[in-house]
């Protein structure tokens, strides 16, 4: 048989299952957004009202609400659905990115990456230099004195303050 005559047949209990099972999950995680962020979902009446009791349920109470949801995503446009979690998700992604981001930087301009140091002086024009030098040089000193890394924090927020400006 072609892949061709794949599609043809009606699909397969197992099949349903699994859609089903993917549709709960997609429930599950509706269920889970605050209620600013479900408003911005494209969502029925109906199934917007059955998420919004689901939170109010307990344990057995609260499957029995997702299974019901899962029936209820079946005439919903998923696709649609899904973009906008994704886009939910978005700004938190770079938020992270970000923090990676200034971590990276501060851990370098620890290892003394002067070309770095060269780099964001030019990138930021609030940059101030002396002060950075002298948050890196007090950061080793702690280090070899096994102090906390007080500096290295200050380091840290200092670079998180110059990138949102």
């Amino acid at each position: 048989m072609i892949e061709e005559d794949f599609e043809d047949l009606p699909k397969s209990k197992s099949q349903i299952k699994r859609d089903l099972l993917e549709l709960q999950a997609l429930g599950k995680k509706l269920v889970a957004l605050p209620e600013k962020q479900l408003r911005k979902v494209p969502l029925s009446e109906r199934l917007r009202d059955a998420i919004v009791a689901a939170r109010t349920f307990k344990h057995g109470a609260v499957s029995r609400q997702l299974k019901y949801i899962g029936g209820l995503m079946q005439d919903e446009n998923e696709a649609l659905i899904r973009v906008a979690l994704e886009n939910l998700e978005k700004p938190h992604k770079e938020e992270v990115n970000a923090f990676h981001k200034i971590e990276e930087w501060r851990d370098q301009l620890l290892q003394g990456n002067t070309t770095l140091l060269d780099e964001l002086a030019g990138t930021f024009a609030r940059f101030e230099r002396q002060y950075v030098s002298q948050l890196i040089r007090n950061a080793k000193k702690e280090q070899t004195l096994n102090k906390p890394p007080k500096s290295a924090r200050l380091l840290f927020k200092y670079l998180s303050e110059i990138q949102v400006d």
